[in-house]
């Protein structure tokens, strides 16, 4: 049995009805109350009512706090409206919301700099239920059940920018509020034009999804035009995408419907950068560096680091040993990132590098060139890896200090 209208087993029809009378104090204040809309919660929590009845009375209260039944009506911070890409576009061939996730083009840092978390939330949260408001009407068109969309993210340009911590913890909170609140609402996901860093981001955030949806994703090869013609009817699917579908000005994109996103103009930053919890801080000598060494086993594996320093800039660089079991000093190392001063003192720094080869990798922040102060640096350091999650340094960021000529004095 489906757990769906007209495919219930006797367990499942009393579960429902059950569910109904313990839900029936709640109902009036949700958006629907038919067997459909209930089905989805019990489906979501394998029919135990309890489950269900907590994750519905949960939802219940989450419409109340974020004032989601009047969110279409919310004016959005203009930053959002252009820059975040994304929109609805067409029909598949069973009359579900078709939606465009572009990734590419999106700037995640230039739009958190330009607007709060709880904004970029809402703003999915109005998407979502316009989302399902669109169901909604072709239910009544079709005069058949509408519950779930077509979701294709288009991974064109897939970057390290996004990978940047913040971006992947909002993005997370997105996907956690649509498992906790929209439980059902996605049919399938078409992922199309991945690149080679798709592992990594998509392992970034796969444990935010529970494992119904990891099931709905699909990854498509070279023929991904191909496979989405058998699910959209070319003139539901715009030409850029493999269709017929374009905007009345002829546009193959449909950007009437789809928004591509950009690079944020800076006149819209508000901030300069997020606030960051770190794992670990250090105390550096004048006249010394501290080194942190990460074993990178396979190529392909992403570092990403966030650090900030106090009262002054720091130095900080990376490099690759060629010998492995021995200190080495910066000048006998490969250089992989050339070391230079940052003013991490005044805007915490961030950044993420793709390792072309595996071998040990240190990070190395430098103090050397100061002889009057010392350092203390507060940092975040982890090691991306395609297939599982990542990883811890190699030492825990205990490594001795070393001593070294003083290039320029601070």
């Amino acid at each position: 049995m489906s757990g769906r209208v007209g495919d219930l087993s006797p367990k499942q029809v009393e579960a429902l009805q059950q569910f109904r009378e313990t839900v029936q104090d709640i109902l009036p204040s949700l958006p629907a109350q038919h067997d459909h809309f209930l089905l989805r919660w019990l489906r979501a929590r394998s029919f135990s009512v309890p489950k269900a009845e907590a994750m519905l009375r949960k939802h219940a209260e989450f419409r109340k706090h974020m004032k989601v039944d009047t969110i279409i009506d919310w004016q959005p911070p203009e930053v959002i409206e252009k820059y975040l890409s994304g929109g609805m576009c067409g029909y598949d061939r069973e009359g579900s919301p078709i939606w465009y996730d572009v990734i590419g083009p999106l700037d995640p840092k230039g739009l958190l700099f330009s607007c709060t978390k709880q904004d970029f939330l809402r703003y999915k949260i109005r998407d979502t239920e316009l989302l399902r408001k669109e169901c909604e009407k072709q239910s009544k068109k079709l005069g058949k059940n509408i519950e779930s969309i077509t979701l294709i993210y288009d991974c064109e340009g897939l970057g390290l920018k996004h990978l940047w911590k913040p971006a992947i913890e909002a993005y997370g909170e997105v996907l956690t509020m649509f498992e906790e609140n929209y439980p059902e609402g996605l049919k399938r996901l078409f992922l199309i034009k991945a690149p080679k860093l798709f592992p990594v981001a998509y392992n970034l955030v796969k444990h935010f999804l529970c494992e119904d949806t990891r099931r709905k994703i699909n990854i498509l090869g070279g023929n991904w035009q191909e496979v989405l013609r058998k699910y959209i009817e070319p003139e539901q699917l715009p030409v850029t995408y493999g269709g017929i579908l374009t905007d009345p000005d002829g546009d193959p994109s449909c950007r009437s419907k789809i928004k591509y996103g950009g690079v944020v103009p800076k006149s819209y930053y508000k901030q300069e950068s997020v606030k960051v919890q770190y794992d670990q801080s250090v105390v550096i000598n004048r006249g010394s560096s501290h080194q942190l060494e990460y074993e990178i086993i396979s190529p392909g594996c992403v570092l990403r680091w966030q650090f900030a320093s106090q009262g002054a800039d720091i130095g900080f660089g990376i490099f690759m040993k060629t010998k492995v079991g021995t200190r080495q000093r910066a000048g006998d190392m490969l250089e992989v990132l050339p070391s230079q001063r940052y003013n991490a003192h005044l805007v915490p720094e961030d950044g993420s590098l793709t390792c072309a080869d595996p071998g040990v990798y240190v990070l190395r922040f430098d103090n050397t060139y100061s002889v009057l102060q010392s350092k203390k640096i507060s940092f975040t350091v982890e090691v991306l890896l395609p297939d599982t999650m990542p990883q811890s340094p190699k030492s825990e960021g205990g490594s001795k200090e070393e001593s070294e000529p003083s290039a320029n004095n601070q």
